[in-house]
């Protein structure tokens, strides 16, 4: 039997965020202002992933979970990730933040702050209308964004923690598990258990996971392809 996290876009794709999907009953990929996955109904099927291209449109850049390169495709980048769930009752409860620091849900008057963020961070796609997927949180020191979480795939049942990052100027004060952890109750109050993907060699990123309880369930390939 196959587990929906083997598979986590497409069963996102055809469920919670079917308002957010273009495509159909084959291959499917997220709004290009919203996020950068796409992913096809099986990949195993040698003949998926053209007609996941006849979806996208030649030269369209999409982020897929396979485990060699599909035929036709130009691979841009390949990522070695792996893949954390989080099966506890409750969200973990950190340490009440100090000083100035405040945690805030995000929307969209933050975006524009939430953008250069990322940019400056780089922890993974954060687009326009991202904040679309909803479950943002932020830590704000005075009027500056310090370090924030979010919310993507939600394959039913399970809701993925991403775009999890702090500025380098707050780096090491635990803000961005204060972000991720207040994410992380919203998901566990739906009744959904959390999961993310981290890549293999972010050490450090991978010691704040599973100090907060996430263990490690799978490896996984992350490639940015190009349709033919």
């Amino acid at each position: 039997m196959h587990h929906l996290l083997d598979n986590p876009a497409w069963h996102a794709l055809t469920g919670a965020h079917r308002s957010l999907a273009i495509g159909d009953d084959r291959a499917r990929r997220y709004r290009a202002d919203v996020s950068p996955f796409a992913a096809v109904a099986d990949p195993g099927d040698p003949a998926a992933f053209r007609h996941l291209g006849e979806v996208v449109g030649a030269g369209a850049t999409v982020g897929v979970f396979a485990d060699e390169p599909p035929a036709g495709w130009q691979t841009l980048a390949a990522y070695d990730a792996v893949q954390y769930v989080y099966e506890r009752p409750e969200a973990p409860v950190l340490p009440a933040l100090d000083g100035e620091a405040r945690l805030v849900p995000l929307g969209d008057a933050d975006v524009p702050e939430a953008l250069d963020l990322v940019e400056r961070t780089r922890p993974g796609p954060f687009l326009e209308r991202t904040i679309e997927f909803g479950g943002y949180h932020g830590v704000r020191v005075g009027d500056r964004l310090a370090a924030m979480a979010g919310q993507r795939m939600r394959p039913e049942g399970w809701c993925e923690v991403s775009a999890v990052c702090a500025d380098p100027a707050f780096r090491g004060r635990g803000y961005a598990a204060q972000a991720m952890a207040a994410v992380m109750a919203g998901i566990v109050a739906r009744g959904e258990r959390p999961f993310l993907h981290v890549e293999a060699a972010n050490d450090r990123a991978v010691a704040v996971y599973e100090r907060l309880g996430f263990r490690a369930r799978r490896s996984v390939t992350i490639l940015v392809c190009r349709a033919g």
